[in-house]
């Protein structure tokens, strides 16, 4: 697949919102940003990790005054583009949007080219939101407890999606059937709306996944939705009930999204980047855009987004043996 690009104009980003973080910086930081910058999201357009990544790099377009580049790299569940942003200059041009499905990923590879704990940083947080389940309308259920009962009786028979082993959709199903005590067949795609397609045209059964990524087929009932994967009702989904009350107890799954950098990123210029992505974050203006994705914003303070993938990545490796994802 060839690599997607975009170039976000700073000219043409009217956000009357952001200009408030337009304050003098060039003293304090070297000029920065000296030059228009790249944002590498390693996955394909379409799914919510483009979304957000797009979102962001808008925003921060429109406050900098420069344009920023959205580089689709994807393939290897993101590590394709991973590798990429770390092998860049760590000087804060090169930005790397990033989801959960990258500790996810990380967590169950046996080998990478690169130190997934160390090799990028994260230098900001965006939001963060559960899932939805989602059946192809054939499914003759209409909740996930009929769904657990159907699976029981025909093991092995439904398959669920995912945007690639080892990523957040992987990780969701995996847990979901370990939870509900069924068994489903893990058919993985290369990108989140090629799962999309194919569980809208019943190529697959099921699919969890993020209600941006699911948003343009829930329409013209070309899927069914059950459930929603947080542990209580979401104030995003009232309507939804959650898995973990329909026959899967402690089932939980949460998404989230964040902006990374290569490591070796100068202090003062991490720091910048990441008051200037909160500031954002924390508008009205992204806050609608956030509500149109069924997500709530998200940040951390600065000793928590330092330890976020180490932290992420050991989560990860506990729900793999869970779920039985064994590193590939």
């Amino acid at each position: 697949m060839k690599p997607s690009s975009i170039a976000i104009s700073a000219g043409t980003a009217a956000i009357t919102a952001m200009t408030l973080l337009a304050a003098p910086h060039a003293a304090a930081q070297g000029a920065f940003p000296s030059k228009n910058l790249t944002m590498v999201v390693p996955y394909t357009p379409g799914g919510s990790a483009d979304a957000m990544s797009r979102a962001i790099a808008q925003r921060l377009a429109a406050a900098w005054g420069k344009n920023i580049v959205v580089d689709n790299r994807p393939g290897a569940s993101g590590m394709i583009g991973t590798e990429m942003v770390t092998k860049a200059d760590p000087d804060g041009h090169t930005l790397l949007g990033h989801t959960s499905s990258y500790p996810a990923t990380a967590a169950t590879r046996a080998k990478l080219p690169f130190n997934p704990e160390t090799a990028i940083i994260a230098v900001g947080t965006i939001a963060r939101a559960p899932m939805l389940v989602a059946v192809h309308p054939s499914v003759p259920v209409k909740n996930i407890k009929e769904l657990i009962a159907l699976a029981k009786k025909n093991p092995g028979k439904f398959n669920y999606g995912s945007s690639g082993a080892g990523g957040n959709n992987h990780f969701s199903g995996a847990l979901f059937a370990a939870a509900a005590g069924i068994n489903m067949v893990h058919v993985p795609y290369k990108g989140i709306s090629l799962a999309v397609t194919a569980v809208a045209s019943g190529e697959i059964e099921i699919l969890i996944s993020s209600s941006s990524a699911l948003l343009p087929i829930t329409q013209g009932n070309r899927v069914r939705i059950l459930g929603v994967t947080s542990l209580e009702k979401s104030p995003m989904f009232p309507d939804l009930p959650t898995i973990a009350s329909q026959g899967a107890p402690g089932y939980e799954y949460q998404l989230w999204w964040g902006v990374f950098a290569p490591a070796g990123l100068p202090a003062d210029r991490l720091a910048f980047i990441t008051t200037a992505i909160d500031k954002i974050v924390a508008s009205a203006d992204m806050k609608k855009f956030l509500d149109g994705q069924g997500a709530e914003a998200w940040t951390l303070p600065a000793a928590q987004l330092a330890t976020l993938l180490p932290r992420e990545i050991a989560r990860y490796r506990k729900a793999a043996q869970i779920a039985g994802i064994k590193p590939q």
